[in-house]
């Protein structure tokens, strides 16, 4: 009896000095969580998170195939790089965070965009196809959680899902590429995710040998992305134009040059940092008025990836 006289009406069991939480999570974001999340690939970039590669590249010139690279990497040169690439996004404003790994991590840890992909309301951790960057996403979600962006879902199953074959036409609509490392398990979970934020998820089949959807589509305006003809899916093309976009289209050129060419990120509406060295390919964007930012990645592409494969964005203003 002494008990229950003691806690009734206490603050802790109810009483008038009870607090309740009534906003929405969303609505604590920016706040009792990191500014984070995104709603377009489009808007002013806030923050990312990268990974400086380390001595896990060295692994890259006993067998660069096995370890899923073109060609030995250097790994000072790639540091030097890295470095500029990062140097530059804080010349425009964007905040970086560095996974910082514990221990040396396996080789492909840099390419960081794979390894998640961000809501309005958190993160989505990916869960890489290929064994050699299984367990990639641990280091991401580890960091994530240390600078307070929430996570939202760890995919389950047998489900397969990087994070650069997810892209956001608009607030409400996400485009997923399905292939060789997303796959349809995948996707039915993000739609689940997804539908509970109002938001509607359009798979769409990739073609084979593309390595991730980011390769077939970019996107630098709410009115305008840059397509591959002949690569980016016809759905992928229709669905834009339904939403009102201008297409720019890859000029005819060398695969491999292109595709590095495309692997862009968006700093800010028709602002893009790219790869130096592609001026073909510059001279379109920038005839379509769009202004290139352009840092040596020479060395880093011998990875298989740039400039878009290495930054895991983690937030731009929002949209909607």
């Amino acid at each position: 009896m002494s008990d229950r006289k003691g806690l009734f009406n206490t603050s802790a069991y109810g009483g008038p000095g009870w607090s309740g939480r009534d906003r929405t999570h969303r609505e604590e974001i920016g706040d009792l969580w990191a500014p984070s999340g995104i709603d377009s690939e489009w808007a002013p970039l806030k923050s990312v998170v990268m990974h400086r590669p380390g001595a896990e590249l060295d692994i890259s010139h006993n067998d660069p195939d096995a370890v899923q690279m073109l060609a030995p990497v250097d790994l000072a040169l790639a540091r030097a790089q890295h470095d500029a690439i990062a140097e530059a996004y804080r010349a425009n404003g964007v905040e970086v965070h560095y996974v910082d790994p514990p221990a040396t991590p396996t080789p492909n840890q840099m390419f960081c965009a794979d390894l998640f992909v961000m809501t309005p309301e958190g993160a989505i951790l990916a869960r890489p196809a290929s064994t050699v960057r299984a367990g990639e996403e641990r280091l991401i979600a580890r960091r994530l959680a240390d600078i307070g962006v929430p996570i939202q879902s760890t995919l389950r199953g047998n489900a397969l899902f990087e994070g650069a074959d997810a892209m956001w036409l608009d607030p409400e609509t996400v485009m997923v590429g399905m292939g060789q490392r997303t796959n349809a398990e995948a996707v039915g979970q993000i739609d689940d995710l997804m539908t509970g934020m109002g938001v509607e998820v359009i798979p769409v089949d990739m073609p084979f040998g593309c390595m991730h959807f980011m390769g077939l589509l970019r996107i630098v305006d709410k009115d305008l992305a840059v397509c591959w003809w002949r690569r980016t899916p016809h759905a992928t093309v229709r669905a834009l134009e339904e939403r009102g976009y201008e297409i720019i289209w890859l000029p005819e050129g060398p695969d491999l040059e292109l595709n590095r060419a495309m692997n862009i990120v968006t700093l800010a509406p028709r602002k893009i940092l790219m790869c130096a060295g592609y001026e073909s390919v510059q001279k379109v964007y920038e005839d379509a008025g769009v202004e290139c930012v352009t840092v040596d990645c020479s060395e880093l592409v011998k990875a298989a990836g740039a400039m878009g494969c290495l930054t895991g964005v983690v937030h731009r203003e929002a949209v909607g």
